[in-house]
């Protein structure tokens, strides 16, 4: 049962009068994980370690790797007596194609290295601004580990806006039971001494995500299965002469339907590699942003906002005048798909308006949103 609503297999269960509801409830209270179920998981979350270092890289403008990935069931009361008295804790959650708690702790050393490298500051308090950094840096790693385990049970995973806060270790907001999955991770910054960076993901949650991959009767995409030869009844040639073929065209055929039952070999399934934004762009670099240079993007120009009770805007008609947020004369604000990258000044070009452009706005600005 997950969060008060029967499965499909709860259901079935119930309908045949088999004992099998009893194994689901045991699975979704928290039944510990198998030798199998951890190195499945294990090796589904190495898959995204070279695409998060790659995407921290980008974010710090410094040289970030992850280490291997270890997994193990932790006791909730047991790992707080081994944690600091603070630390940072970025949660992100898993809400739509896959439901559970998930969230990155990050001891308070790593987390003002982080934040600096981000900010573009020598070194920063953790105050409101730097915790929106390293949640923005967050997301960006945490989106990389819900396409992976989207591709695993096929279908969309979608996460929620991190909430990043500075925390005493009794208030982690640990998944419900009396258990979660620790990964742990070695992090190493270029130029500082390498830190430890911890995720913690729901039991109920991985043990669905490895069903895929361990559970009877599904099939297992992360180890290839060894089966039998493929058995047909064209057994020998004359049953192949009988279809009009050449002997030496049933050999050949043979042969290939006997290859068919042998191993198969895994797919070669490697990270996404972004460039790094640091410095001039190199031409391999150029060729690879090419292939986004003809996708179309909304962008707006917004002179200005107001707030209105509904009993006003009822009242609105033709002549009606709204006053909104700005002066005349002030910027406007340039919008690429709802997101501030520019302000500028209204021209007349022609007959049509335009806008001059005036100021870039940074990428430091556009992630703490200074709007």
């Amino acid at each position: 049962m997950s969060e008060g609503y029967l499965s499909q297999d709860e259901i079935d269960a119930l309908l045949q009068g088999t004992e099998s509801i009893g194994e689901t409830a045991q699975f979704a209270s928290g039944a510990p994980l198998s030798d199998q179920e951890k190195n499945a998981f294990k090796t589904l979350i190495q898959g995204t370690v070279e695409s998060q270092s790659s995407n921290l890289s980008m974010l710090s403008g410094k040289a970030v790797i992850l280490g291997a990935p270890s997994v193990e069931l932790r006791a909730k009361q047991q790992f707080v007596g081994e944690l600091p008295g603070e630390l940072v804790e970025v949660k992100v959650d898993f809400t739509e194609g896959l439901a559970g708690d998930h969230s990155y702790l990050l001891y308070l050393d790593l987390a003002t290295k982080l934040a600096s490298y981000i900010m573009g500051q020598e070194k920063v308090d953790l105050n409101e601004a730097a915790l929106s950094g390293l949640a923005e840096a967050v997301s960006n790693i945490s989106g990389s580990t819900a396409t992976t385990f989207g591709n695993q049970l096929g279908k969309t995973v979608m996460i929620s806006p991190a909430d990043c806060r500075k925390i005493l270790k009794n208030k982690v907001r640990f998944p419900s039971g009396d258990n979660f999955v620790k990964v742990e991770y070695s992090l190493s910054i270029e130029g500082e001494k390498p830190s430890t960076l911890i995720e913690i993901f729901s039991l109920p949650m991985v043990k669905e995500i490895v069903s895929q991959s361990v559970g009877d009767g599904v099939a297992k995409t992360l180890a290839p299965v060894k089966g039998k030869k493929m058995e047909t009844k064209m057994s020998n040639k004359d049953d192949f002469s009988q279809l009009g073929m050449q002997p030496d065209q049933s050999d050949d055929i043979m042969s290939s339907l006997g290859n068919l039952g042998g191993v198969m070999s895994p797919p070669n399934v490697q990270s996404v590699q972004f460039p790094n934004l640091q410095g001039q762009p190199q031409p391999h670099e150029m060729g690879n942003i090419g292939l986004l240079m003809d996708v179309f993007m909304e962008m707006t120009v917004e002179l200005g906002r107001t707030r209105k009770p509904i009993k006003e805007i009822l009242q609105f008609g033709e002549g009606t005048i709204i006053e909104l947020d700005k002066l005349a004369g002030e910027p406007v604000d340039i919008l690429v798909n709802h997101k501030l990258i520019a302000r500028g000044e209204v021209v007349v070009i022609d007959e049509n308006f335009g806008v001059r452009i005036t100021e870039i706005i940074s990428p430091l600005d556009r992630m703490i949103d200074i709007k």
